[in-house]
């Protein structure tokens, strides 16, 4: 048997292999979730709240249920189980009882023979609303003016703050009598949508032994088992996950949509349910990106050494918990950012309004955070008469830096190589044309009033679950005979949400035992738990899951054949060959609340980003030119891949800086289309160069680290940094809009 020590493995780690799925995409022949169908299948529909606050008065299903077609109509008095549900506090209700928190909450389903049928029976039921005050700004609910949007909330605390999370470290006494310069900014974040392929989608299937199979596209199978047995009052042995085709996730995935109200349809018709929202309705349906008010202050000496920051974060978390007390969290452990300082005030607070519900989103607080910093950073810059790169590389982390939450880094920490690798790439030309100038290819601008910047931002974030998690995912292999040649089957629960680790988990079977076919089982809750497809950890936790599993079955191999006879000889001897492995990273340990110091990540992910714009401040239009960036990713398991992954990023990054914002007023969102709220497309998006650095981590598999969420980091500000180059303007909110920077409407 060969492996890894002996051989070259064909398409293993380290190579570019191509995407299973990826032909089947480009056709149009992959099947996503929402293409899922079953004989004798029924539609589900959700009736949703105008109101982003209110109270149920009356609820009369009767008319709904005698539209022919109709075979169930559900409320909250038919919730089988728990009638709340929640990933970290279950706080949100299956369907709402006697009020509304948020426009768009859950109040009723319907389940009919057509989906038409099915809308037509929720204009039928009959609900009259009293309506409240809402709260909304998220200012209010930290002060504690307005009314509560939880009377009583589960977790038993009072009030409107989720969290508040207190960071001393070193004295800042002593760090403002040292400080020579001290520069302040507040810095605002809007609400950014994942903006995902294919909006949330799942069948649910009733079986026999009374329990329910459900295929659905999600980020973390068994931590929705968890929430539906709850709510169902089923056992895990009953409730069944599948993962069906996703097209994308960034952490919009991670909270329930559809599967606890597919399966209750399911269970209560007999009949296969399938749920699948348009796209109105997902902007709905889903958690988006924390909005952020932030205020940072760093005071420096004059040669440019940073003494303090001192920085208070606000986080709006709508309507409930969902992930905002960890989302918070991370924004505030690197608030600090990418360097080495001795002393640190941050205050972050996450906390409840009548707003739409907020969790996940790619990079998870760090986002926010690193924005505000590396805009306090410019302003620095500027203040000492120093080039922004130069007092980034002067105060860059390193290996041992100690963060402000008293952990000191011990990986690879290349904050001023990827800086300096930034600045001495060539910069691009002017460009040719029409096309080359802001709004060029709407023929509104030939290159009158065009300026160009040059900004640059680097951002850190942990990678894995944080604060003493017990993290562990599990793996199991196993190697069978199949016309006379080894096969190896991978069965986890990791969800494949484009990000590639169906590809990965096949290379490292490749590599490990040294066999060309590979099949990955689909991922379901038969097999241990993954985890979840975020925080940048999928490859690091269910890579090293498969790779041990392949060790332990390596080890049984050569126990049997005692190294010498071939793999199919044993195989037809012995039969079927099978190894289970559960893998966890190091232990971590939760910061104490009163100074927010402890060990609580097991590894740091560094990404830096140098944009270049053109900006046409007669009209307010910006063309991004360039977005070169470089990352340390420990190790490129598929170059190919990971360059994918950081392309994406930067144009989640670029999308923030320059276009995506989900605008709520008084509660309501008043863009829920892909008409109203801009995602960068082609004639977006500029050259990513990309630098990539390989600097093994000492505890991941293979030295990798995560990849996915970096890129995130340090875009948004690097065009933020550079818009202000261009226009001299201050640009404290992303997104930048046109009349933010029309220079003779002195911007904001």
């Amino acid at each position: 048997m060969s492996t890894a020590t002996d051989t070259e493995a064909r398409d293993g780690v380290g190579i570019s292999v191509k995407r299973p799925d990826g032909r089947l995409k480009v056709k149009g022949d992959f099947a996503y979730s929402s293409d899922l169908r079953a004989e004798g299948m029924v539609w589900g529909a959700t009736l949703r709240s105008p109101h982003p606050s209110a109270r149920i008065v009356r609820l009369d299903t009767s008319a709904a249920l005698r539209l022919p077609g109709v075979v169930a109509v559900l409320t909250h008095e038919d919730v089988p189980g728990q009638s709340t549900y929640g990933m970290k506090v279950s706080d949100q209700p299956v369907l709402a009882a006697d009020r509304v928190r948020y426009q768009g909450e859950p109040v009723a389903l319907v389940a009919a023979d057509h989906p038409e049928t099915a809308r037509r029976a929720l204009a039928l039921i009959d609900i009259e609303y009293e309506e409240r005050p809402a709260l909304t700004d998220p200012e209010d609910a930290v002060r504690g003016v307005g009314p509560l949007v939880h009377e009583a909330r589960v977790d038993g605390k009072r009030g409107n703050v989720v969290r508040h999370v207190r960071i001393r470290h070193g004295d800042m006494e002593r760090a403002r009598a040292e400080a020579e310069v001290v520069v302040s900014g507040t810095y605002e974040v809007g609400m950014q949508d994942q903006a995902f392929l294919g909006p949330e989608s799942g069948l649910a299937i009733p079986a026999e032994d009374g329990g329910v199979d459900v295929y659905v596209s999600t980020q973390w199978l068994h931590d929705d088992q968890h929430q539906m047995c709850a709510a169902l009052g089923l056992p895990p042995e009953k409730v069944r996950l599948t993962l069906s085709g996703v097209g994308g996730a960034f952490g919009g995935r991670e909270d329930v949509s559809v599967q606890i109200h597919a399966a209750m349809l399911a269970l209560r018709t007999g009949r296969p349910v399938k749920m699948s929202y348009n796209r109105e309705e997902s902007f709905y349906g889903h958690v988006h990106r924390h909005p952020a008010r932030m205020w940072f202050e760093h005071g420096a000496t004059r040669d440019g050494r940073i003494v303090f920051v001192k920085a208070r974060l606000l986080f709006d978390g709508g309507a409930y918990t969902s992930t905002s007390q960890v989302v918070i969290a991370n924004g505030s452990y690197f608030a600090a950012g990418a360097y080495d300082v001795p002393h640190a005030e941050i205050d972050g607070f996450s906390v409840f309004t009548n707003n739409p519900p907020c969790g996940a989103m790619r990079g998870f607080g760090a986002v926010q955070s690193c924005y505000g910093v590396e805009s306090n950073l410019d302003r620095l810059a500027g203040e000492l008469g120093m080039d922004p790169v130069e007092l980034r590389v002067r105060n860059a982390m390193t290996t041992g830096t100690v963060l402000p939450t008293g952990q000191a880094v011990d990986g690879p920490a290349p904050a001023a190589e990827l800086l300096e690798r930034l600045r001495a790439r060539p910069l691009p030309g002017v460009g040719e044309g029409a096309f080359g100038n802001p709004g060029g290819l709407n023929n509104t601008s030939h290159g009158e009033g065009v300026r160009r910047g040059v900004g640059y931002a680097i951002g850190v974030k942990a990678i894995g679950f944080s604060g003493g998690v017990d993290d562990r995912s599990t793996a199991r292999v196993r190697l069978v005979l199949n016309g006379g040649e080894p096969v190896a089957e991978v069965h986890t629960a990791a969800a494949e949400c484009g990000q590639g680790i169906v590809t990965v988990q096949a290379q490292i079977v490749r590599t490990e035992l040294g066999v060309e076919r590979v099949v990955v089982l689909p991922a379901d809750t038969r097999v241990g738990d993954a985890g979840s497809a975020s925080a940048s950890r999928i490859t690091w936790m269910s890579g090293g899951a498969v790779r041990g599993a392949c060790e332990a079955l390596r080890g049984r191999v050569e126990e049997l054949g005692e190294g010498r006879r071939p793999l199919p000889e044993l195989l037809a001897e012995y039969g079927p060959l099978e190894a289970e492995y559960e893998y966890a990273h190091r232990r971590t340990f939760p910061v104490d609340d009163e100074r927010g110091q402890g060990d609580a990540h097991i590894a740091f992910a560094f990404a830096a980003h140098r944009a270049v714009v053109d900006v046409d401040t007669d009209l307010g239009l910006v063309k991004v030119v360039e977005l070169a960036t470089a990352q340390d990713v420990g190790k490129a398991m598929n170059p190919l891949a990971v360059e994918g992954q950081i392309e994406g990023g930067s144009a989640q990054g670029l999308g923030l800086a320059v276009l995506e914002e989900l605008r709520v007023e008084g509660g309501r969102v008043r863009n829920p289309s892909f008409t109203d709220y801009l995602i960068p497309t082609i004639a977006d998006m500029p050259r990513v160069p990309i630098d990539l650095l390989e600097l093994p981590h000492p505890d991941s598999p293979y030295g990798l680290n995560g990849v996915g969420e970096p890129p995130t980091l340090s875009s948004t500000p690097a065009i933020a940094n550079a818009l202000r180059a261009a226009t001299g303007l201050e640009l404290g909110r992303v997104p930048v809009r046109p009349e933010d920077i029309v220079v003779d409407t002195g911007g904001r």
